[in-house]
């Protein structure tokens, strides 16, 4: 009698999975990687960036190449404060002509840095425009 009820059982459960088959995210438009160098906006910092958009989600980084760590205090005077060097860029891509990322940046232990970006449509590519800080704006392309 075991043995049935575990055979029944076992094929009822196969069954099952067999009819309930799992279905891909529909692609996004935007899918694929895109790449671009901003302006330097107020700050004259310009950022190197790589977005990878997969099914409508946006994961990226930011880079400032010309971001300094601390350096030695010859003068004795107090330090300038470091700037963030690399940024992380979530978020995810909608439908429409224009979608926003998250931001955040670390610099030290307990000085997180956040901020906004908006992604429009331009064409066959992307521009980013920071919303705060340096406001910076760049375009990018696959």
């Amino acid at each position: 009698m075991k043995r049935v009820l575990v055979l029944l059982l076992t094929l009822f459960a196969t069954a099952a999975l067999a009819q309930a088959t799992l279905l891909p995210a529909p692609k996004s438009a935007l899918d694929g990687t895109w790449k671009g160098t901003s302006d330097g906006g107020s700050c004259n910092a310009p950022l190197d960036i790589q977005l990878s958009i997969e099914y409508g989600f946006v994961d990226g980084t930011a880079l400032d190449t010309s971001a300094k760590g601390p350096v030695p205090n010859q003068s004795k005077e107090a330090p300038p404060a470091p700037t963030p060097g690399l940024w992380q860029l979530h978020g995810t891509a909608h439908s429409g002509e224009s979608f926003t990322l998250v931001a955040a940046a670390s610099v030290r232990y307990g000085d997180r840095r956040d901020g906004r970006m908006t992604v429009k449509r331009d064409g066959a590519g992307l521009v980013l425009t920071e919303e705060t800080g340096c406001r910076r704006t760049a375009r990018l392309s696959r």
